[in-house]
């Protein structure tokens, strides 16, 4: 078992209720628009949605363990890969570009601790760190974004807190897109879904970064433009060349068929479209085969 993984099988991981994470209409309407949601989410839809997302996943075989609602977190709180990193050693507890989302973090350690998950380390401020902005290249290599969210100092953190364990971090610098408050991550354009296959938006991919991930062996699935805002390009491997990616993409879909992936689709209009957050961000894997 590995954590230094996007694609190995997925063996553990955690996730967060759209019950624990949105509450209710009232909590939604209270807070979306602060959020930057694309739309208010119904919250009826929001349940059925993410019960067959949940059940996709326990239909592929993985221990799943729960954050549970915490009033000192808010709806982002369900996209939980962003609060922490896993790795070989422990936990590595973000800290939070977006200040909606600053007290997300501790939430998830005490969740960890509960679990008997051992923390390895903690970036503290200044420095910023969120995990849609981090991706395992192979169990040495870890890439990260720096963005709106995560920051040089963060980079440099993570960096000391991972080479005892013999990785290396390169920092992607990437573009500024649509400012500072959209929700734009290193895993916006780009979804490693087997060893040497990922699944990329190249159009905001650093041609030096493009260049390296043909340079390890990387085939590259292009996302077309028209399937970027629609999250074509946030794709989650359940297992190598096994993809669980939001309905609405049929051109990503046949351009991983055609790469030799099985794809699983779930409806994501509430869950995921809305809050910018697909199938990638909607978990925190803890190991994989």
């Amino acid at each position: 078992m590995s954590s230094h993984s996007e694609s190995g099988k997925l063996n553990s991981l955690f996730i967060k209720k759209a019950s624990a994470a949105f509450i209710g209409d009232a909590h939604i309407t209270k807070h979306w628009e602060a959020l930057n949601y694309l739309g208010k989410p119904i919250i009826d839809k929001a349940l059925a949605e993410y019960e067959a997302f949940e059940k996709i996943l326990k239909d592929n075989g993985a221990q799943i363990f729960y954050f549970p609602e915490d009033a000192s977190v808010n709806m982002d709180s369900i996209y939980c890969r962003d609060a922490a990193i896993a790795t070989s050693k422990g936990m590595i507890i973000c800290n939070m570009g977006k200040e909606g989302r600053k007290n997300e973090p501790l939430a998830q350690q005490k969740a960890y601790e509960a679990a008997g998950i051992p923390v390895l380390g903690v970036i503290n401020a200044p420095g910023t760190i969120e995990g849609g902005d981090v991706a395992w290249l192979d169990a040495k290599t870890l890439a990260v974004g720096h963005t709106y969210r995560t920051n040089e100092e963060g980079i440099k953190q993570i960096t000391t807190l991972l080479k005892p364990l013999g990785v290396e971090v390169i920092s992607v610098p990437m573009p500024h897109y649509r400012g500072p408050s959209d929700v734009f991550h290193l895993m916006s354009v780009l979804s490693p879904v087997a060893e040497n296959i990922a699944v990329v938006y190249s159009a905001l991919i650093p041609i030096v970064f493009r260049n390296e991930l043909i340079a390890r062996g990387f085939e590259l699935v292009e996302v077309p433009e028209s399937e970027f805002d629609s999250m074509g390009c946030n794709v989650l491997a359940l297992a190598p060349r096994t993809c669980l990616m939001v309905k609405g993409n049929p051109i990503t879909k046949s351009r991983l068929e055609a790469a030799g992936c099985k794809v699983i689709e779930y409806e994501g209009a509430e869950i995921s479209v809305k809050g910018g957050g697909g199938p990638t961000c909607l978990t925190r894997p803890i190991s994989r085969d």
